[in-house]
């Protein structure tokens, strides 16, 4: 399946139940862990591009083409 853009607040939410929990907010970029993973999200743009996406999707080893559906 093709990876679509994704609104910033629909990938906090997956992250959040996965596991994952808000660390801290740095400007505008949030940072999320989980156990030892950490992972930075920006939340200065609607949606989140493709290319960032991937990014999320090797820094937290979740994959955003089977979670939204």
């Amino acid at each position: 399946m093709k990876l679509k853009n994704i609104k910033t607040r629909d990938v906090v939410k997956i992250l959040a139940n996965k596991g994952f929990s808000i660390k801290r907010q740095s400007g505008t970029h949030l940072i999320m862990r989980k156990d030892n993973v950490t992972t930075v999200i920006p939340i200065h743009r609607d949606t989140i591009p493709i290319g960032t996406l991937k990014s999320i999707e090797k820094q937290s080893g979740i994959e955003f083409r089977e979670e939204v559906l």
